[in-house]
């Protein structure tokens, strides 16, 4: 299994930004979704997470109301809309994959990709 994100940027604050992670591999809708990100200097931390199912969804509280996270199984993607964007969410932006889960923990038996840089100026 591969992932692999994309959509990163440079964007001021304000403004909005869609990424984007590619999953290779079968059974795609089988995987539970997250994005995390880290800032130099601080330690990575979870932003978003949707359930294999994509039922439900979750989200850090510095984002929420701000950032939607997304699948299309059809695609094998998973998108993280981010708006509103502060230069606190400045940082590099990781997707995570973790079979048949559900939760905001894939610190454990996931897959994960490299990651895209945002960067959001004030």
């Amino acid at each position: 299994v591969q992932l692999q994100a994309s959509g990163g940027g440079l964007v001021q604050a304000g403004g909005s930004l869609r990424l984007s992670c590619a999953i290779s591999g079968r059974s795609f809708s089988s995987y539970g979704m997250g994005w995390f990100r880290q800032a130099p200097g601080r330690e990575r931390e979870f932003v978003a997470a949707i359930t294999w199912s994509g039922s439900t969804t979750y989200y850090a509280d510095s984002v929420k109301g701000r950032f939607t996270i997304s699948r299309d199984n059809a695609k094998n993607t998973v998108l993280l809309q981010m708006n509103s964007l502060k230069p606190e969410d400045t940082g590099v932006y990781y997707c995570a994959a973790r079979v048949r889960y559900s939760g905001r923990d894939f610190n454990n038996d996931a897959y994960w990709g490299q990651g895209t840089q945002v960067t959001v100026s004030s």
